[in-house]
């Protein structure tokens, strides 16, 4: 059985090794890339650290593991999330996740999807998560709803 890692709020990390955690950050950035995203934008989605020349994303595509970073890991894993839900959502278009990342999108009052990502950081890589991923957006809602509920 092939090993999942679900990085993020919503699972736990269980101690991936580093031949998967390389893995992991060349598919990241495959994935970026397949959205047509600058180096510059993914130093911004990643919140890479400070001073991350564009250049060194090409490390992480040839297998150097991202950072160690709870930020870096919890963006990634919104990130996956995010491709997971776009390849649901257009199973038969490979180029569908990139055209709806980056058309305005009725639902954030014409805002482009990936402009929202790069400017807010991780609130609108949630909101973007929320909306395009459904299950995720489910799972908010039951642990907002827990947290809410008088006793």
């Amino acid at each position: 059985m092939d090993k999942v890692f679900n990085f993020g709020q919503d699972s736990v990390m269980n101690s991936p090794s580093n031949e998967d955690k390389a893995r992991l950050a060349s598919t990241l950035i495959a994935i970026l890339d397949d959205w047509g995203v600058s180096n510059a934008d993914k130093i911004i989605l990643l919140a890479l650290p400070a001073g991350t020349k564009p250049r060194a994303i090409q490390r992480y595509q040839q297998g150097t593991p991202l950072p160690d970073d709870s930020n870096v890991q919890e963006r990634a894993g919104h990130l996956l999330g995010i491709a997971d839900a776009l390849r649901l959502a257009y199973p038969r278009n490979a180029r569908g996740g990139e055209l709806w990342l980056n058309r305005p999108c009725r639902h954030f009052n014409g805002r482009i999807p990936m402009a929202m990502m790069t400017e807010e950081g991780l609130t609108g890589i949630t909101a973007v998560r929320m909306h395009i991923d459904c299950s995720y957006d489910w799972f908010i809602d039951e642990q907002t709803s827990k947290t809410c509920s008088p006793k």
